[in-house]
C-alpha cells in the first residue's frame, strides 16, 4: 500500500527562500568584485519570490550578459542613448571634442559631444563585434558556479527536513529508529 509523505511546507518554504536570498547576496557580491556595477539597477532588480510549490530569483532581462557577454548583431533604437548612459554611471569619459558654433549640432558641450560620440563608437563595436566580454569568451564567475552550490544546499537541507519527518516510525506498537 503506497504511503503519502507530508512534510512542512511552510518550513520548506522558508529554506528555498532563505537559499535564494543568499544566492542573491553571492551574486551581488561576485558582480561588485568583477567590477560589473555601474548604477547598481542590475544588483536592485534582483528579488526573491517563492510561494508552497518553487522559489524564483528574478533579475533584469539582460542578466545572462553579465557573463556571455552581448553578441553582435541587432540592438534597441535607442542603444547609444544606453552606452551612453552606461558610460556616464561608470565615469567613463571621453575627450572633449571641440567647439563648433552655437546650434549648429543638439549636444553644444564640448564634453557631451565628445562622449556622445564615443558612446557612438562603442554602440558600433558591439553591434557589428559584440562586447568586448563575448569577444573573450565570457566568464562563469557571476552565477554560473553559484547556482549547482545553492541546489545543493538546498536539497541537503530539505532532505534533513524531510528526515526529521521520519525520525522514528512505530510498528505494531515497536518504536523503530
Amino acid at each position: 500500500m503506497p504511503s503519502t509523505i507530508y512534510i512542512d511546507k511552510e518550513a520548506a518554504r522558508v529554506i528555498i527562500r532563505e537559499e535564494l536570498e543568499q544566492l542573491r547576496q553571492r551574486i551581488a557580491a561576485n558582480m561588485t568584485a568583477a567590477g560589473q556595477v555601474a548604477s547598481g539597477r542590475t544588483i536592485a532588480s534582483m528579488h526573491v519570490e517563492t510561494n508552497e510549490q518553487e522559489g524564483t530569483l528574478f533579475g533584469r532581462a539582460y542578466f545572462g550578459v553579465l557573463e556571455t557577454g552581448r553578441r553582435a548583431g541587432a540592438v534597441p533604437s535607442n542603444f547609444t542613448a544606453i552606452i551612453y548612459r552606461w558610460m556616464q554611471d561608470k565615469n567613463i569619459h571621453a575627450k572633449p571634442l571641440p567647439y563648433i558654433r552655437p546650434g549648429a549640432h543638439k549636444y553644444n558641450d564640448p564634453q557631451v559631444r565628445g562622449d556622445m560620440s564615443m558612446a557612438a563608437a562603442i554602440a558600433h563595436t558591439i553591434m557589428t563585434r559584440g562586447s568586448k566580454l563575448f569577444r573573450q569568451g565570457g566568464r562563469d564567475d557571476i552565477y554560473s558556479k553559484e547556482i549547482p552550490a545553492t541546489v545543493d544546499r538546498v536539497r541537503e537541507r530539505l532532505v534533513f527536513l524531510i528526515s526529521q519527518t521520519f525520525s522514528s516510525i512505530k510498528l505494531n506498537n515497536t518504536t523503530i529508529k
